[in-house]
């Protein structure tokens, strides 16, 4: 079985105050969390912002004891 990722918005700054947290398979996960970040934040969607997101997943069991 596959390790669920996640992502948390609430650690990350944003003027936003954002709270959603996104958890499920890494490319589920990405997918969904470049398009938040596209449609909420503002962000461009490119390659770089692609790889930025996905050196942020964490697996979800860490990040649960974080």
């Amino acid at each position: 079985m596959a390790t669920r990722k996640i992502i948390d918005c609430r650690r990350f700054p944003s003027e936003k105050n954002c709270s959603l947290a996104i958890s499920g398979t890494e490319e589920e996960v990405l997918d969904l969390a470049v398009l938040h970040a596209t449609t909420v934040h503002g962000h461009e969607n490119t390659p770089e912002l692609r790889e930025q997101i996905r050196s942020l997943l964490q697996d979800e069991i860490t990040a649960a004891a974080a």
